[in-house]
């Protein structure tokens, strides 16, 4: 019988397979030589009381024994002449909605406003140099969606959603590291993401089904009956009994064009705020103790949260050695998000410190009905932009401790935004009620991490896009739309999850909701 363990180590130790091994047979009062397969299953970190070991979860078979994963086997099948479902966006929602498909025996063609990696990879290295910005082809739209230039964070609170190792497996089937199986907090990294997407757009297109890129739908064909397939912007019309909606938080067209087709939306709460940036060095002292953080410990994190005057305040998206890249979809405004590689080696980190917006915060824009919260967001990239130099991408910056202060920077710490940054005021032209939470949390965050509050750290704004200001309704059992019968909306951009796993994991459950669905109608009806 495989027994489990949870051995407590050093960092050195933890990094040799070889001497958990033995640690392992050790505790068990076996020699080596008595063992089989040894798996590891889980390694956090813990650096309380002013140590830091590593928490290294095992299995361990006997010598007679070995690991068989039946677990999750996926077998996909070709789908070739079967019924067609049309996807709209290739981010995680949309691509693994279209692997589910496919196990299901339906064909998924997935429509995508943007490009594939390889074209969109130096469509993004022209913004990062400031020389240039597609609307269509950016950190925003295109194969992947957001978060093929992420970090690739794999962490979510979604469990009851769905089977979270399924995701995981499928990711490491198609490229992904071993370390996402096991690690408490796994990430894939920027530069291990696209070849991860271009190795599911293969399998996808192994077994049948399609990709058609630089199409953006601009209209749902739907009647009473229910959906009809779509329309793109070449006119060009394809025809489906079921969409899935999966198009991500920035398209703020695609919100647009479903009220104006009467579409029902509901708006919801979201949060906005800014990136903060240290060097890394300074928060590995600080999340270590002191310790020098070596080669067997990983760039630090922090997860910080507050409620100022019963306002939340927290990090969301913390980049340990990463960098913060413009994250625009429109010419004219700025908006910022960070990302790390796989090393995490860059010597900065960085992560949004982000404040609620409510809806009773958004009354000035209530003509805009549902719309409302996607109206202030843009209105407020806008204002960024403006605060800025007006040249591309260039944000308006602050050092830390002058933001804190209220007071004017004169100059800047370097910093890891490649277009560049500019001195602004940021505490006079955020809304108050964002700024003045923002400032508090800034000061109570160094209560809890001494050193946090320091003018080596910068802020770049805007940090906006945490998550859709926009639902797109549903119902509970069957996952349709409240109002359009066989049409899903999945995923960030229909408010319902937060993230590349929670995305994938509502792919999955639109797949399987539109299988049901079809299955109780004619095919061709």
């Amino acid at each position: 019988m495989p027994i489990e363990l949870t051995l407590v180590l050093s960092p050195q130790q933890a990094a040799s397979t070889n001497t958990i091994r033995q640690l392992a047979s050790k505790k068990l009062g076996k020699r080596q030589s008595d063992l089989g397969d040894l798996r590891i299953v889980r390694k956090s970190i813990d650096a309380r009381r002013g140590r830091v070991r590593v928490n290294v979860g095992v299995i361990v078979y006997t010598k007679d024994e070995s690991f068989i994963d039946t677990n999750h086997k996926i077998e996909y099948r070709d789908i070739a002449g079967k019924q067609e479902v049309v996807i709209v966006g290739a981010g995680p929602a949309g691509l693994f909605a279209a692997l589910r498909l496919i196990e299901l025996g339906l064909k998924p063609i997935i429509v995508e406003r943007g490009k594939d990696v390889s074209s969109r990879k130096r469509d993004v290295a022209l913004l990062n140099r400031n020389s240039n910005f597609d609307p269509e082809s950016n950190y925003a739209f295109g194969e992947g969606g957001a978060g093929t230039f992420s970090d690739g964070k794999l962490y979510t609170r979604s469990r009851k959603r769905g089977d979270i190792n399924r995701i995981l497996s499928i990711l490491h089937m198609h490229g992904a590291q071993d370390e996402i199986l096991f690690e408490a907090h796994p990430h894939i990294g920027t530069n291990v993401l696209p070849r991860v997407i271009i190795a599911i757009r293969k399998t996808i297109e192994h077994f049948g089904g399609i990709f058609v890129f630089n199409s953006r739908v601009d209209k749902i064909l739907y009647t009473d009956l229910g959906v009809a397939g779509v329309r793109l912007n070449d006119g060009r019309k394809i025809q489906s009994q079921a969409v899935i909606l999966a198009t991500g938080h920035s398209a703020r067209d695609v919100y647009q064009m479903l009220w104006q087709q009467n579409i029902l939306l509901e708006a919801k709460p979201f949060a906005m705020g800014v990136r903060v940036e240290h060097p890394q060095a300074l928060i590995d002292s600080i999340q270590y103790h002191g310790i020098h953080r070596g080669e067997f410990l990983p760039a630090a994190s922090y997860k910080l949260v507050q409620q100022v005057e019963g306002r939340g305040v927290y990090s969301f998206c913390m980049c340990p050695g990463g960098f913060i890249v413009p994250a625009i979809s429109s010419s004219n405004e700025i908006v910022v998000n960070g990302m790390s590689p796989s090393l995490r080696n860059s010597k900065w980190a960085n992560s949004g410190i982000v404040v609620e917006v409510r809806l009773d915060d958004l009354k000035e824009f209530k003509e805009n009905g549902p719309l409302a919260g996607m109206h202030f967001q843009k209105q407020m990239e806008q204002l960024a932009f403006n605060h800025s130099t007006g040249n591309g991408v260039v944000a308006p910056a602050q050092r830390l401790d002058d933001f804190v202060a209220s007071r004017a920077s004169s100059i800047l710490p370097s910093c890891s935004y490649n277009p560049g940054v500019t001195c602004s005021p940021i505490h006079e032209w955020l809304p108050s009620w964002i700024a003045t939470p923002l400032q508090q949390g800034f000061k109570q965050f160094d209560q809890k991490m001494r050193g946090f509050l320091t003018n080596e750290a910068i802020i770049v704004a805007l940090e906006s896009r945490t998550s859709s200001p926009v639902r797109i309704p549903r119902k509970t059992d069957t996952l349709e739309h409240i109002q359009v019968r066989g049409l899903f909306p999945s995923g960030e951009g229909a408010g319902y999850a937060g993230g590349i796993v929670s995305s994938a994991v509502d792919g999955e459950r639109s797949a399987e909701a539109v299988a049901r669905y079809l299955s109780a109608k004619p095919f061709g009806a």
